[in-house]
């Protein structure tokens, strides 16, 4: 029987396999003067956190994958920071954009994960 992994411990692996990946992302997509990577990782963490949630994961998966991947692959405090410098720089359509995507692409990615798992 293996041993239980502390659980420090499984939020902090997975937390910094989130971290990095968020990082790649930030590297890989890129748009000019549009924080798309931001919205990327914030859909796609919400379709892995919703999709091992729907499958009805351990509690040491949802703390591996839930609390730390996904806790440090999506950025809410990015996405804020992202929305309040477009609408500083009079970007108010690229700011809306950002802030209805963020939201209705989350919002999408749960039914797709609920439609695929549940």
């Amino acid at each position: 029987m293996p041993l239980p992994l502390p659980p420090a411990f499984l939020v902090g692996v997975g937390g910094a396999v989130g971290a990095v990946l968020r990082h790649a992302v930030g590297e890989a997509v890129r748009v000019e003067g549009y924080p798309a990577s931001t919205l990327v990782v914030n859909v796609v963490g919400t379709f892995v956190l919703a999709a091992v949630t729907f499958a009805g994961a351990s509690d040491d998966v949802l703390l591996l994958v839930g609390t730390g991947a996904c806790g440090a692959f999506t950025t809410f405090s990015s996405f804020s920071v992202d929305v309040v410098g477009l609408a500083e720089n009079e970007r108010w359509g690229a700011a809306a954009f950002h802030a209805l995507g963020n939201l209705v692409g989350a919002g999408a990615a749960v039914g797709a994960a609920w439609l695929l798992v549940g």
